[in-house]
Parts: C-alpha cells; sequence; structure tokens
C-alpha cells in the first residue's frame, strides 16, 4: 500500500534459488526471501548513519570487524525500541552508561 495516497498495487517478484520444486513450498519461499531482506535492510542503515561505505579500513578482518559491531549496535537499539538508528545513536552518545544498560552490563 502506498503510504502517501492509499492505494494498493500488486508486484511480482522472481526469485532464483537451488531448490528443487519439493524443497521450495510457499512457505519456505517466502521465509526465505523475507530472511534475506531482514539482511539487505541493514546495508542502508550501515552506509547512511555509519557512512560504511566512506571506511577507509580495507585490509585484514578490520572492515568485517566493525561490521560487525555496527550490526550489533542496530540489533541492539532496535531491541531497545529504537525506530531511528541516528537518533538512538545519539541518545547513547550523551551517557557513556546508556549503551551498556541497553546490553544488560549495568
Amino acid at each position: 500500500m502506498d503510504r502517501k495516497n492509499g492505494r494498493i498495487s500488486i508486484k511480482t517478484v522472481y526469485a532464483v534459488t537451488s531448490l528443487t520444486a519439493e524443497q521450495a513450498a510457499p512457505v519456505e519461499l517466502a521465509s526465505l526471501i523475507r530472511d534475506h531482506w531482514k539482511v539487505e535492510a541493514l546495508h542502508p542503515v550501515r552506509d547512511v548513519t555509519f557512512a560504511e561505505d566512506a571506511s577507509q579500513l580495507r585490509t585484514g578482518t578490520a572492515p568485517r570487524a566493525m561490521a560487525t559491531w555496527r550490526n550489533l549496535a542496530i540489533g541492539a537499539l532496535r531491541l531497545a525500541g529504537s525506530t531511528n538508528i541516528a537518533a538512538g545513536l545519539r541518545h547513547n552518545a550523551r551517557d557513556a552508561r546508556r549503551p551498556l544498560a541497553i546490553l544488560g552490563l549495568t
């Protein structure tokens, strides 16, 4: 549904899988697609809020380690009820005890 005008539209989506027809029941395919988009939904947040694409980290395990820390921050803020990750980061940056409280470490 378009949030601006309230109109409903139908979208056809095609997917490629290595599953056989017997393995790929509609419910299973829908679950796989939803799981994929849960991961994909992190990329805009990481790119915009954390400027990940502008990162100078390019060698060794540093890029993967930083991606892990970013994912932890996003996940923790979402579990804490934050809908705006940038605002959640700013809020928690104001008091060093807040991030620890979110992680249950205080």
